[in-house]
């Protein structure tokens, strides 16, 4: 990938994030709603509703909600862009792939808004890398048909999202080869809107050498905070 490519790819989220059910429009996730139209009621006509559903950890039974968007959410209007470091082809890696036993084993995952409480999710394989001198086998996890990575660094909290970011590994079709272009790591929903619950790095997904590559945080105008 070239750095023009890049700052494609950089739009192409800015594009994302701001779109009418973006990460910044998420205003509200209520749970143990199913009426998306009473959701509504009172709403401006800026604001529409989807549905979802989760597993209560408690009672471990299916659990309905939904969400509010707001294409002119005080996130969207006070939105200056996503600070990210250099493009820098030193943070492309090819990792080897191997499958699961039985093509899929449960891993769990500690989520920002579950209490310290963990979800299993689906880990279909391993990604065997090396990074710095140091051998790793990272998880990640089946994102509806998406491999996706949830990684975490001694740059959260300093210079990045502090509960980690993301990385969509490509994996080559037919072979065991993973590209892990870690300046496509990217901030979780959860740094654009405090209404969503995102995974964070289990151990096995923590790199011990700072991965000054991707984007680092969101850029909000007078002093507004998610």
């Amino acid at each position: 990938m070239s750095s023009d490519e890049h700052e494609a790819w950089r739009e192409s989220r800015r594009r994302k994030v701001t779109a009418p059910t973006g990460n910044l429009a998420l205003i509200e996730t209520r749970w143990g709603a199913d009426d998306p139209a009473a959701a509504l009621v009172g709403q401006p006509a800026t604001v529409t509703a989807s549905t979802l559903e989760r597993v209560d950890l408690l009672s471990g039974l299916k659990q309905s909600g939904v969400r509010l968007w707001d294409s002119k959410s005080p996130a969207i209007q006070h939105f200056d862009g996503i600070d990210a470091y250099p493009y820098d082809p030193a943070w492309v890696f090819e990792a080897r792939w191997t499958d699961a036993p039985d093509g899929e084993r449960r891993v769990p995952f500690e989520h920002a808004r579950d209490e310290g409480r963990t979800r299993d999710l689906p880990v279909p394989g391993d990604l065997h890398v090396t990074i710095a001198g140091r051998d790793y086998t990272l998880h990640a996890f089946d994102d509806d048909g998406t491999l996706l990575l949830v990684f975490g660094d001694p740059t959260n909290g300093r210079d990045t999202y502090g509960a980690g970011r993301f990385l969509f590994p490509e994996r080559e079709p037919g072979t065991d080869r993973v590209r892990l272009d870690f300046n496509r790591a990217f901030v979780p929903p959860c740094g654009f809107s405090a209404a969503f619950n995102c995974p964070m790095p289990p151990p096995q997904n923590r790199i011990a050498t700072p991965v000054e590559a991707g984007e680092k945080l969101p850029i909000f105008t007078d002093d507004f905070v998610v």
